[in-house]
């Protein structure tokens, strides 16, 4: 499928190019803190989008639709994506520092290499979910649903991890770095069970 092209797309009245470009002048002279911006993209419909390497930092994009929208190495540190839709969004090595992902919906996307240190996935669903090597240092994950997600090399150093749903459905749990981690009593079970029992494939 092809990519929606920034400047295609507008957003009462202004392209979403000339938003973006706005946004990083703002950053630029308020030194990139962690507070709204010029970029207020809540309930935007970006799926589908082109948004490789953006620049998103603290954006507000609640409620927005970024389904299967192409956000590989993109800056959404300290973004505001809370019930946003990131289904089947690429979001390879993205920096997702201190967002807040609260019930966001990141089915199947490819968080492969991804920073998502303090981050806020609260009953986040994360079903299918490629995890792989991402760093969820410090994260929030409460509630969040893990059903079929990869989770071979993910790092969840000091992640608080309760009341996880599906964990059990999540795969490559053996190499995951739990260190510090706060767990349940439910999870630090079958996380025992499955790094003192044979690797699964």
């Amino acid at each position: 499928m092809k990519l929606r092209n920034p400047q295609d797309i507008v957003i009462e009245g202004v392209s979403l190019a000339v938003i973006l470009a706005g946004h990083a002048g703002w950053k630029r002279k308020s030194g990139g803190r962690a507070c709204a911006g010029p970029a207020y993209l809540t309930e935007a419909d970006l799926a589908g989008t082109d948004l490789h390497a953006a620049d998103l930092h603290a954006v507000a994009l609640g409620r927005a639709d970024l389904g299967g929208a192409d956000l590989s190495g993109a800056d959404l540190s300290g973004s505001w994506l809370a019930f946003a839709s990131l289904s089947h969004a690429g979001l390879a090595g993205a920096d997702l520092s201190g967002a807040n992902l609260w019930k966001a919906d990141l089915t199947g996307a490819d968080l492969r290499g991804a920073s998502l240190k303090g981050a806020n996935p609260f009953g986040a669903t994360l079903c299918g979910a490629d995890l792989r090597g991402a760093d969820l240092t410090s994260a929030v994950l409460i509630e969040a649903d893990l059903g079929g997600a990869d989770l071979s090399g993910a790092i969840f150093r000091g992640a608080i991890l309760t009341r996880l749903r599906n964990l059990a459905e999540a795969r490559g749990v053996e190499s995951a770095d739990f260190t510090g981690a706060i767990l349940d009593q439910e999870g630090e079970k079958l996380i025992a069970a499955v790094k003192t029992g044979p690797a699964r494939s």
